[in-house]
């Protein structure tokens, strides 16, 4: 007769399990979450507890029952035929558990049929003839009433020793649900993610039965490629290789059930030949697992040796944003890290918005990532083909399905992440066309003009709003914000499709062109460092040198729309003294200094941008000193620490709208405080000076009554250069002190 038998899960899972028991010929049934029921022989038993690779234990059901007082669960307990599997030394641990049932004390269920079976055990004549049959003292119970006995036999019982406990254990568990009782005991002993290979901890460990659960869940097959970028001590990829190559995961270690006299050692044998003849051969391609910590790495092999599976599998140090294969129609399996604990949200929040960046590069891949983030999709910004609740642990989390193209599929082939959309062609075409007509007009440029670094494209094609700036044998390229429906991903492929396209067309090599994304800038975020790849070059505007970091900063540190501005400048300096605010990386003060100033002062309250005025300074033969002075200060203090007589003869102010430094003891805003600022600067400028004010805000309106000693005159036509016409980069002012 066969065996009514239990295989538990965790939640979520049970589907997994339901086809693992089918898989072995059985006819599993879900009945309650977590608990998949089936019947076998007793090589049933031993099959399911070598091969199951998602369930936590198999458990052999002995009863089922009603119970609603501890007197009919004392009895039942006492009257099933214990002897049967429970040998005279044995252990007998009770594991319990109760979810709305009236017996809700799980530790006096516990005391309850542990009596009980010592009780049969003793009148079946496998417990000694001497001691006191009470092993626990009977209590009322907390939940019956007042005088209520947890239980009371019906006819007094003989004595019997206590059990000695010393042989190998028969788990016990009871579980109450809805006032049902099951009683079971549990072939298994130590839980099936205990598979024996794993023996050294690493951090933040998934459990090897959810683990194999995540790659029975995705699409991945034996002979594809699988992936996991996060891969730590290596669980995923070794549980996705004993699939693959059809061992069976628990075949090197014990279950409690081989010592049981129903279940002899001829089953346990025949169940392993018969598990080492299924055996596959080693797999190609070679499984992947990376990751960042080389620490983890290293228990990673050893963890893939223990299990067999060494030679099917490779471990590769190296960070995400290096993720790369050219292999086809894989599978990424990953368990990334969750910033649960307390300051790690703010680390990770970079690293999950740059996946859908990274993941696209694998075109052809379908991806399957397991987080405790459930706002992954608005990170990712595009939604999971399926999304499944599990729990990793006591963590809830989501298995977010993400599915590629499928091999030999010539209709869909859309990858998971990416991809262009169909409006896209036009667009391409419209700045291709556009950016020809732009290079064809300016191309005699660099020969005729001597200008080597000047704009080619300025969002001409509303659909594509980019900034096309040249800078001799590069391209700095920034995109502005606008609304679209692409998805992360797809912008991305959108973007790099757009850069070829520049490249191409103005016959520039791609490693030259450098791409931004300028965002609304507010304070000094304009002039924050975005990377550090130091895309560092000297180029000559006007017969100067000027040093440009193409890579590091929204802006290059020189501003290409101030051209004609900064000739201004140097046509009004000889023997003058010149004070440039906001001084930036000093381009003003070389034209000034190339111009015939006698003294120039530059300020500013970065000391990175002064080192690179200084360094402009230098590639023009200006070395700084008494004749070249830079000041770090904010403008306030510069201005108010200036000595009564200070007189400068030209000065140039072009200060950001916003700016927020700590250093600041008020923020900068650009109309607010101009008025106050220039009012302060001409009382600092010798009679008939000349000051020119420059502002990019577009809302900006200039307080021509706090300036009534001055003569004012806008002149922002006559110093937007012509690649800049039709735009309105900056308006600008000439500002002659009258007093």
């Amino acid at each position: 007769m066969p065996y009514p038998l239990i295989a538990t899960a965790a939640f979520g899972l049970e589907a997994v399990v339901v086809r693992e028991l089918k898989a072995l010929g059985y006819q599993p049934q879900v009945t309650r979450p977590g608990r998949i029921e089936f019947a076998g022989d007793a090589l049933a038993v031993a099959r399911a507890n070598l091969w199951l690779r998602s369930a936590d234990r198999v458990l052999l059901q002995l009863a089922r029952f009603p119970a609603v007082d501890f007197d009919t669960l004392f009895e039942t307990t006492r009257n099933l035929p214990w002897e049967e599997w429970v040998t005279a030394n044995a252990a007998i641990p009770v594991r319990g558990r109760s979810r709305k049932s009236q017996l809700s004390s799980v530790p006096a269920c516990q005391r309850t049929v542990k009596k009980a079976i010592v009780e049969r055990l003793g009148e079946k004549g496998r417990l000694g003839e001497k001691g006191d049959r009470t092993l626990l003292p009977e209590r009322p119970h907390p939940t019956l009433p007042v005088g209520a006995r947890c239980f009371a036999p019906k006819s007094p019982a003989p004595p019997f020793a206590p059990l000695p406990e010393t042989g190998p254990p028969v788990p016990v568990e009871v579980a109450l649900l809805n006032d049902e009782a099951t009683l079971s005991i549990d072939t298994s002993g130590a839980g099936l993610h205990r598979r024996g290979y794993r023996k050294l901890a690493g951090p933040a460990q998934i459990r090897e039965t959810l683990a194999a659960a995540l790659v029975q869940l995705s699409f991945w097959k034996a002979g594809r490629p699988l992936i996991d970028p996060f891969c730590g001590s290596g669980t995923i990829v070794i549980e996705a290789a004993l699939l693959g190559r059809n061992l069976a995961p628990s075949r090197n270690r014990s279950f409690a059930a081989e010592h049981w006299p129903p279940l002899d050692a001829a089953i346990w044998k025949q169940a392993r030949e018969e598990a080492s003849d299924l055996a596959g051969p080693p797999l190609a391609p070679r499984l992947l697992g990376t990751d960042a910590d080389r620490k983890v790495l290293s228990l990673a092999r050893y963890h893939a040796e223990q299990a067999g599976v060494a030679a099917d599998v490779h471990f590769q140090q190296q960070p995400f944003d290096q993720l790369t294969s050219t292999r086809q129609y894989g599978s990424l399996v990953t368990n990334p890290p969750y910033g649960i604990r307390l300051g790690e949200e703010t680390e990770l929040e970079d690293l999950y918005r740059s996946m859908p960046g990274i993941l696209r590069r694998l075109k052809t891949w379908s991806h399957f990532i397991l987080t405790a983030k459930p706002d992954l999709e608005a990170r990712f910004g595009q939604r999971a083909d399926r999304r499944r609740k599990l729990f990793n642990g006591q963590i809830e989390c989501t298995y977010f399905q993400f599915h590629g193209p499928r091999p030999g599929d010539y209709v869909n082939t859309k990858p998971a992440f990416g991809g262009l959309r169909d409006e896209s062609e036009r667009q391409f075409e419209e700045f291709t066309n556009r950016l020809r007509r732009r290079t064809r007009h300016l191309r005699r440029w660099p020969t005729r003009r001597g200008i080597t670094c000047f704009r080619l494209y300025n969002r001409d094609v509303p659909d594509v709003p980019l900034v096309v700036d040249r800078y001799e044998d590069a391209l700095h390229l920034a995109e502005y914000e606008r609304p679209h429906a692409r998805t992360v991903a797809e912008h991305a492929d959108w973007l790099d499709r757009l850069v070829r396209i520049a490249g191409e067309v103005l016959e520039v090599d791609s490693k030259n062109i450098f791409l931004k994304r300028r965002q609304r800038q507010r304070g000094t975020t304009q002039y924050q460092r975005l990377a550090d790849r130091g895309a560092v070059r000297v180029v000559q505007e006007g017969g100067l040198k000027f040093q440009v970091n193409l890579s590091d900063y929204l802006d290059t540190g020189l501003f290409l729309d101030h051209r004609i501005t900064r000739q201004l400048v140097r046509a009004a300096a000889p023997g003058t003294n010149f004070l440039n605010l906001f001084g930036y990386t000093g381009a003003f003060t070389v034209y000034a200094a190339a111009g015939g100033a006698a003294r120039t002062t530059t300020v500013d309250l970065s000391a990175g941008y002064l080192d690179w005025a200084r360094e402009n300074l230098r590639l023009n033969g200006f070395e700084t000193g008494n004749a070249h002075r830079i000041c770090r200060q904010d403008v306030w203090t510069f201005m108010k620490n200036l000595p009564g007589p200070t007189r400068f003869d030209l000065v140039v102010v072009d200060p950001p709208t916003f700016a927020n430094s700590k250093r600041l003891e008020q923020d900068w805003d650009v109309q607010r405080d101009h008025a106050r600022l220039l009012r302060q600067v001409l009382a600092h400028t010798s009679p008939g000076g000349i000051l020119f004010f420059s502002t990019n805000s577009r809302r900006f309106k200039l307080d021509e009554t706090a300036l009534a000693t001055a003569t004012v005159r806008e002149i922002s036509r006559q110093t937007i250069p012509e690649d800049f016409r039709n735009q309105r980069p900056h308006r600008c002012w000439r500002i002659v002190n009258g007093t």
